[in-house]
């Protein structure tokens, strides 16, 4: 079993890809000035708390009521100019597109790994144009499972037919992405560019065994660990 060779990709989706927290919070920014009360950075702090989720839009509703501005009618809009103002302003990272048509050209398999829905996961990458490039999304609405447990994981491995020593998972989280997949025998790859929340996600693991700071650099990672074991002597 050769098990230098890597075949295939996994990605996390949001900070890796692209910059989903300046999309959210352009997203909380255009909510306030429609409310006309408190600031974006509030806003986006209801989202960070533990009680519904990153993504669940009952924080709006909660933010809304603690300004004592809840009604239906306003929540709906409010939830609207959300969800729209998220997608529109997403933008993928410098050289994101070359590089996975660089990997894909490679042969290499390509997935997505990510803790949004499916109906989010499907508008992001649609916005961005990477839907052709993926074999498979596996949001936690398919996997039962959110990361860091190692189910998501291991249902991705075995949908994509890979090994998890021949297998490249690429994250922005040290603790949902880096040390599950590092747990279960995968390369990992750390988009520290894109960690936004390290001074509060922060763990003890195991060192990642590449770090980028640039998402180009992937190349780099797949070359030299496919390169013939008698060329790095």
């Amino acid at each position: 079993m050769d098990k230098s060779k890597l075949r295939g990709v996994i990605f996390d989706m949001d900070n890796t890809l692209f910059d989903f927290v300046e999309a959210k919070m352009i997203a909380c920014t255009s909510v306030v000035r429609h409310i006309n009360a408190g600031d974006p950075e509030e806003l986006f702090s209801y989202f960070r708390r533990d009680k519904y989720g990153f993504e669940n839009l009952e924080n709006i509703s909660d933010y809304l009521n603690h300004y004592n501005l809840y009604s239906r009618e306003v929540f709906i809009q409010c939830c609207g100019i959300y969800r729209r103002e998220k997608v529109n302003n997403i933008k993928l990272y410098p050289e994101v597109r070359n590089t996975m048509l660089k990997l894909k050209n490679m042969g290499l398999i390509l997935g997505l790994l990510t803790d949004a829905d499916m109906d989010n996961t499907v508008s992001r990458i649609k916005k961005v144009r990477l839907c052709n490039y993926f074999k498979s999304f596996f949001t936690h609405d398919i996997t039962g499972e959110k990361k860091p447990s190692h189910i998501p994981f291991n249902y991705a491995l075995n949908s994509m037919n890979l090994h998890p020593h021949e297998t490249l998972f690429v994250g922005d989280s040290l603790r949902r992405d880096i040390m599950p997949s590092k747990q279960i025998g995968m390369t990992t790859a750390y988009a520290k560019y894109g960690d936004k929340n390290s001074s509060r996600d922060r763990v003890q693991t195991d060192e990642p065994d590449f770090v980028l700071n640039d998402f180009k650099h992937i190349i780099d990672i797949i070359l030299t660990e496919n390169e013939p074991e008698q060329e790095r002597i």
